[in-house]
């Protein structure tokens, strides 16, 4: 018994030192995207930004869709969703292979903003995420960081924001998407290189399709106006000319 106690105690000391390193390197990496800036200061900066959209003008039926897609428990848990983390692991670890992630909103704000690049090593990377998420969770609300989405969020082909690609992509303002508008730009930003209309309009609609359908399982739409909508789809694709 002595030498199982001493050998759960070891673990238990290995364990703790790789917290503590995880970390101070994450402590590190944040301290750096942030220099002498505040995180209020950087914020303020992206704000300042002549697309920047605002919450109370982004279409409802967009932040709904985002929130289904991404996040459906965002305004349930803090700046990291254990549930999600625990449902990722097991996806990935019985499968063999990374299929799923477990990343909020507000996580993927603070990749955003202060770490969009992969030269950073992932631990050092995923640790500083979580702190600065942490972060924003304390001086945000949560319709401001879902704002700060929308606005920081790469959307494929050269737009950053929704402002951007709804520009770019429907040839309107953000303010002036429909139900469809909202559901397709919802799901591009998942993998911008596969989900971006100018890639495989097929593909973008089958993102789209599982929009809408996260939306009816999450109470934010109608079955029935959800079976009109994916019927429309046709006619609504039909109108590009990516």
């Amino acid at each position: 018994m002595k030498i199982v106690r001493n050998i759960l105690l070891i673990i238990l000391a290995i364990i703790i030192v790789v917290a503590i390193t995880v970390y101070v390197v994450g402590d590190n990496l944040y301290q750096e995207a942030l220099g002498d800036s505040t995180i209020e200061d950087i914020i303020d900066g992206i704000r300042s930004d002549p697309n920047y959209v605002e919450y109370e003008d982004l279409p409802q039926n967009y932040i709904n869709a985002v929130i289904a897609v991404e996040d459906h428990r965002f305004r349930d848990h803090g700046a990291i969703d254990l549930i999600a983390i625990g449902r990722a692991i097991y996806v990935n670890v019985t499968n063999f292979e990374l299929r799923e992630g477990g990343s909020t909103i507000t996580q993927q704000v603070a990749k955003n903003i202060f770490y969009i690049t992969e030269d950073d090593h992932v631990v050092a990377r995923k640790s500083a995420e979580i702190l600065t998420a942490f972060d924003l969770e304390d001086t945000y609300s949560k319709d401001e960081i879902v704002e700060l989405y929308a606005n920081t969020i790469y959307f494929g082909d050269g737009y950053y924001g929704i402002e951007e690609a709804c520009q770019g992509y429907l040839d309107k303002s953000a303010t002036e998407m429909d139900l469809a508008d909202c559901t397709m730009m919802a799901g591009i930003p998942n993998a911008p290189s596969v989900y971006a209309p100018t890639v495989n309009p097929d593909l973008t609609r089958s993102r789209q399709e599982k929009v809408i359908s996260d939306m009816v399982e999450y109470g934010y739409l109608a079955q029935a106006d959800a079976d009109e909508l994916v019927d429309s789809l046709d006619t609504y694709y039909e109108n590009f000319s990516f």
